[in-house]
């Protein structure tokens, strides 16, 4: 029996571990934590036959498995893991994994800086509502992993992927490649932006049909110059209209007096979706241009659209107290997309920002702040260093509360004082500092909201 070793458990590491022993292979798997949860999944695991190593490390040289799977978080130029490969051991990612699974059905690949996540659950409800089994998954919903096992195989394959992920899928190659967004990020872990766009680049080179946003400044640029990895026949789409399109005209998707054109047919009004902003606009365009590649019926797309109820985290409205809306931007990770947030809400605006900053480019953000904050309350780690810059830069009206429960609370008080129309909890920054995910520091602010302020959860 061959040996395979997985490294990292969560969700993708459990999944990964299960298919391969369905597989055949004896499993070993490790991770660094000793959590409850971990401990937990380690029993279940062993039941059924996989070995789980807690706060373990993997060791190429002591333990030379055949295979290893690593999970998302898990950086690739680790140093067992460079050693693993330098010693010839076959070492993918968790959705390589999957992708070698799921070949028998076609996929869309969405990835980008910003906007993957709306853009995968608006195409996974397209799909869904024209008869399909389309499953969204990778970096939203499930794990890869797990729906390679599933019984029912989909009869598409959406998949939100993330560059960690395509970093570690060389031979992962949809039917349909969607690119959103190119902005600087994760680069703590890729170290330069040249890195980071060529794992990007990786997935759309080697899709059979391109979607791509010719409204982001980057992949407009790209595009005018002919850079790899756009091909001719590419899909572009706009929200400024026709005559911003780049490429096949024929294919392109765009607005018109408030219209989604698509492929020359007029599909449905923008305003049929119910969620804020023109960055939401543009990742409707993706959506209904992915769904149009793939020969999805008109009636299906506006169904889907006519009844999709948004996505957790991402300008998610929350409730009302008098007057005042409470939305969620947990998802809102890096400056640029918690700018695109902050511009997408009524002013003036409470903004929760904080946590674990991340490297990047905050102009753009800082400018949004000056014209729609009346007040910026600061938690996490990156609190002193965010109410400095922005007292550098003129903005005064701040306050370090440390903790999302403070800021809450005291958001009530200023948003009544202020007059604020919005309280917006859109961080610009990782959660890792205070939670282990975005959906928790996001599931905390619903609760505390509905708690403090006497609505249902």
């Amino acid at each position: 029996m061959p040996n395979a070793y997985v490294i990292g458990l969560g969700k993708s590491g459990n999944a990964a571990a299960r298919l391969l022993k369905r597989q055949g292979w004896h499993v070993t798997v490790s991770d660094r934590g000793m959590s409850e949860t971990l401990q937990q999944q380690q029993s279940e695991l062993a039941a059924d036959g996989i070995t789980v190593k807690l706060g373990d490390t993997f060791d190429p040289e002591g333990t030379q498995p055949e295979l290893v799977v690593v999970s998302p978080g898990v950086p690739w130029d680790v140093p067992s893991l460079v050693r693993a490969r330098e010693l010839g051991i076959e070492t993918i990612g968790e959705m390589e994994l999957a992708w070698r699974n799921l070949q028998g059905c076609p996929w869309v690949g969405i990835t980008g800086t910003n906007g993957k996540t709306t853009t995968t659950a608006l195409i996974a409800a397209i799909f869904e509502a024209a008869g399909c089994h389309a499953p969204a998954f990778g970096n939203i919903g499930y794990a890869a992993c797990e729906v390679a096992l599933a019984e029912k195989a989909p009869d598409w394959a959406i998949a939100e992927i993330s560059s960690y992920q395509i970093e570690a899928a060389s031979s992962l190659a949809p039917q349909i490649g969607v690119w959103t967004t190119f902005t600087p990020d994760h680069l703590s872990r890729h170290k330069t932006l040249e890195r980071y766009f060529s794992i990007k680049a990786q997935l759309l080179s080697q899709a059979k049909m391109q979607v791509l946003n010719g409204d982001d400044p980057y992949l407009h640029s790209m595009g005018q110059q002919g850079r790899d990895p756009v091909k001719s026949d590419a899909c572009w789409t706009s929200v400024s209209g026709k005559e911003a399109l780049l490429g096949n005209l024929a294919l392109g998707v765009y607005l018109d007096d408030g219209w989604v054109i698509a492929q020359g047919q007029p599909i449905l009004p923008a305003s049929l979706l119910r969620m804020p902003g023109p960055h939401n606009q543009q990742n409707l365009l993706m959506a209904i241009a992915a769904a149009r590649l793939a020969g999805i019926e008109k009636s299906a797309i506006v169904h889907a659209i006519a009844t999709f109820p948004g996505v957790p985290h991402r300008l998610e409205h929350i409730c009302t107290w008098q007057g005042i809306d409470f939305i969620n931007d947990s998802k809102a990770t890096n400056y640029d997309a918690a700018q695109v947030g902050l511009s997408a809400v009524k002013a003036p605006v409470i903004l929760i920002a904080g946590g674990e900053a991340k490297i990047g480019e905050d102009a753009a953000w800082i400018a949004t702040i000056h014209e729609k904050a009346a007040a910026v309350l600061l938690i996490g780690d990156a609190a002193p260093a965010f109410a400095q810059r922005l007292q550098q830069t003129g903005y005064a009206n701040t306050e370090i509360v440390e903790t999302m429960d403070r800021a809450v609370r005291r958001s009530t008080d200023l948003a009544l004082q202020l007059q604020a129309a919005v309280v917006l909890l859109s961080p610009a920054c990782a959660s890792f500092d205070q939670y282990p995910n975005f959906e928790q520091r996001g599931d905390h602010f619903r609760q505390l909201c509905s708690e403090l302020l006497g609505k249902p959860n």
